[in-house]
């Protein structure tokens, strides 16, 4: 997967309508929030968009720009300004190179829908955000690419398309890794083509085009392929195709380092001090 984010980073940008308007959607529900954060960690950057607007958002922060793709985080650098507070840095989001309690804002747009397991990656994020930080995020709901999963299932079932976890999933998977007071909404995004090609050149243009289409271990053939591409758009009367994306969004707050078993934490400062007379 990461080689394909690496060939798509020159072009990524010219087709990244869905990861704008998720991370608009994210900063709108973000303005409720008073929060002066000095140290951001930007999951999954990509080509640095997502890092730019939050360095201006918050003139006063540090933000790291984290990736995996090497070509992203190229084309990232290029486009930061000489003045620019942003760091670029690659490595695996379920495995954080950062001290515990680093960040006190971490976002994640459209990261997790990628992320393999993720447990590893919410623990990550929870360990490095400090006590009282916020995690936000934008993610995808199980009734994305609705209409891709059906026309898919008519190739075979052999022939599936990613599944993206439940709010609700998500939800427990955040008070599991130890955050506290997650608020978790849902909207949904309806994009139109009117032709195969656009709808392919936009899914290679963002590295997800083999990301939806599971590999097997045969070619899949013009036939197969031929009734996939009916099945998308032949039900419009315009021959058009409604693609359906469920946009979870989400935020947490950071509740500190963990205990692990037999281990107990407190705040010395709660210590009640009884002086004698």
């Amino acid at each position: 997967m990461c080689r394909r984010f690496d060939r798509a980073a020159e072009h990524f940008e010219s087709a990244d309508f869905v990861h704008r308007q998720a991370f608009a959607g994210l900063m709108e529900r973000m303005s409720p929030l008073v929060i002066a954060p000095k140290s951001i960690l930007d999951l999954g950057a990509g080509t640095g968009r997502s890092s730019r607007a939050l360095a201006k958002a918050y003139p006063r922060s540090r933000v790291t720009a984290l990736d995996l793709s090497a070509g992203m985080l190229r084309v990232a650098r290029q486009k930061k300004s000489f003045l620019s507070r942003t760091t670029e840095l690659r490595a695996d989001a379920a495995r954080l190179p950062f001290q515990t309690g680093s960040f006190d804002l971490v976002v994640a747009n459209l990261l997790l829908p990628w992320v393999d397991d993720l447990a590893a990656c919410l623990g990550e994020v929870a360990r490095v955000l400090k006590k009282g930080g916020v995690f936000t995020f934008a993610t995808l709901g199980p009734d994305s690419f609705a209409e891709l999963r059906r026309a898919w299932s008519l190739a075979g079932p052999d022939v599936a398309v990613r599944a993206f976890p439940d709010m609700h999933d998500v939800g427990d998977a955040l008070v599991q890794s130890g955050f506290s007071d997650p608020v978790l909404d849902v909207d949904l995004l309806n994009v139109t083509y009117t032709d195969k090609g656009a709808l392919y050149r936009d899914l290679d243009a963002c590295a997800v085009r083999n990301c939806l289409r599971e590999r097997r271990a045969t070619l899949t053939g013009k036939g197969r392929l031929g009734g996939v591409e009916k099945a998308l758009f032949g039900d419009a009367s315009d021959g058009s195709l409604r693609l359906t994306l469920e946009l979870v969004f989400g935020h947490a707050w950071g509740a500190g380092p963990r205990a692990t078993d037999g281990e107990f934490r407190f705040d010395p400062g709660e210590i009640k001090v009884r002086r004698r007379r």
